[in-house]
């Protein structure tokens, strides 16, 4: 009780002291008032796939004997990447804008498998995959922005960003499909420089569809990697995306 107490005392003295301060000369005090504008961006982000493990699966091997596995997969870390692109804003109203910014974005994903299995031939061996992505998104979002004070302006958004992954491999144990939908949101601040607009923007995108590419088992070469591609039978992506907008 008396942490948030102290929370509350120190909030409202910082409130005061800002009130004090007054108002001071705003750069581009028109830029909010145009119907539409462009601008680029770049940034980065880490990534995590949530994988559901089937558990015991039985495999004939080359000899046409059954064999039980129980091998899990997992990405084991959150991998990092980074994203440019280019976006187009329109104002619908004094608070809300909707926007659209087409990008790509570069990445990697560090994914373990481990066979749990005492009684295969290849107990407790594990194995890797670095699977590389390369997405290219149109986010679609919509922004609520608070009232401008001197000359920054926070707001808050969220969206939809329909993917198409431009990478995968036969080869890999695990392969993603071709298209993807996310969900995102998130919070950001406007800051009014002399000579343009910059906006740093936190958002979280999570996946609404299955990713894994079921098909990919039938396609291997290598029959002895069946037990790790069939390990999993469901992956959703999962972003968290540090933007720098310029406009």
């Amino acid at each position: 009780m008396k942490r948030i107490l102290l929370f509350i005392i120190i909030a409202l003295n910082f409130a005061q002291k800002v009130d004090a301060q007054g108002r001071v000369v705003q750069n581009s005090p028109y830029t909010d008032l145009r119907p539409f504008h462009f601008g680029i961006l770049v940034g980065t982000h880490v990534q995590d796939m949530e994988f559901r493990n089937v558990g015991p699966q039985i495999i004939t091997d080359e000899q046409g004997a059954p064999q039980t596995y129980v091998v899990t997969a997992d990405q084991d870390r959150w991998d990092t990447g980074f994203q440019v692109g280019v976006l187009g804003e329109m104002r619908l109203s004094d608070q809300f804008q909707f926007r659209v910014a087409p990008s790509l974005y570069f990445g990697s994903r560090h994914i373990s498998f481990h066979n749990m299995n005492p009684n295969a031939t290849d107990s407790l061996i594990s194995r890797t995959q670095n699977m590389k992505s390369v997405y290219i998104g149109c986010a679609t979002d919509l922004i609520f922005g608070a009232q401008r004070f001197n000359n920054h302006r926070p707001y808050m958004m969220v969206g939809l960003n329909p993917i198409i992954n431009l990478s995968g491999s036969q080869n890999d144990y695990l392969s993603l499909k071709r298209y993807d939908l996310f969900l995102e949101a998130g919070i950001g601040c406007d800051f009014y420089l002399p000579f343009f607009k910059l906006r740093p923007e936190l958002k979280f995108m999570y996946g609404f569809t299955n990713s894994l590419d079921t098909e990919h088992a039938a396609h291997l070469k290598d029959k002895t990697m069946l037990p790790y591609t069939m390990s999993v039978n469901r992956a959703r992506s999962k972003m968290i995306v540090l933007t720098f907008y310029f406009e």
